[in-house]
């Protein structure tokens, strides 16, 4: 039966947050983040004029889709190429513990390289009348994108001891669920619309920002970041037995 010991990931969790937060390159990281998401959305903003963030979360998916591979592609290819996965893989420490921590520290950081933007919809109110619903749930919707595209990015650094590799892998696969496939759809038959809908990412996460919060489109997500975080502790089994 697999098991975990919370103490065990709170002490891992504190230690992959003393590696983000000691070092400049993740002040830089949050700046780059906010800089191209700001700029993204305010010159689309005063290029429509309207009092709303619907364009903030039309693009917040796409830029996610590259900014979490960046963030999680050392994730473990860096310990592989360092050796010292395997100094900590042969302690009391379980697999399972190490991918939960490593999960949590990065959706953690996203959450709060994301929480400034509430400047956005804080500034537009004081300057006129600002629906509410929309933006609350484009910010429950943003939680549950950040955990599956950081489960997409943990499972592709447990790939391969190359950070590049696993960023391109995390890279393909985030773009793809985010931007490849609601593209797609003006090209593929009729009947696979339906199917790419149920897959795609923007379609589910632009249902929430809408404020129409659905449970299915939260269980998609949580059932996607679950089964990623499955596959990256069943890859790193399979390293310990090769």
């Amino acid at each position: 039966m697999i098991s975990v010991q919370w103490k065990k990931i709170y002490f891992l969790l504190m230690k992959e947050f003393r590696y983000f937060f000691f070092s400049p390159v993740a002040y830089i990281f949050i700046c780059i983040f906010l800089i191209a998401l700001g700029w993204l959305y305010f010159s689309r903003f005063f290029l429509y004029n309207q009092l709303e963030m619907r364009e903030f979360f039309n693009i917040l998916p796409i830029v996610l889709s590259f900014v979490v591979p960046a963030l999680t592609m050392g994730s473990f290819s860096e310990e592989f190429s360092s050796g010292s996965y395997e100094t900590i893989s042969t302690t009391t420490v379980s697999t399972l513990e190490i991918v939960f921590a490593k999960f949590l520290a990065a959706t953690l950081f996203m959450y709060i390289a994301l929480f400034p933007t509430l400047m956005y919809p804080i500034t537009l109110a004081f300057l006129g009348e600002l629906d509410f619903g929309p933006i609350i749930g484009g910010y429950i919707g943003s939680i549950f994108l950040i955990a599956s595209l950081v489960s997409i990015g943990i499972f592709s650094s447990s790939l391969s001891k190359n950070q590049i590799i696993s960023f391109i892998v995390a890279l393909a696969i985030s773009v793809v669920l985010c931007l490849i496939l609601s593209l797609m759809k003006a090209l593929i038959p009729p009947f696979l619309i339906d199917f790419i809908e149920f897959i795609d990412f923007s379609s589910r996460f632009s249902n929430i920002a809408r404020g129409i919060i659905d449970l299915r489109d939260l269980v998609y997500f949580s059932f996607f970041s679950v089964i990623f975080l499955y596959l990256t502790y069943q890859n790193l089994e399979l390293r310990k037995l090769a």
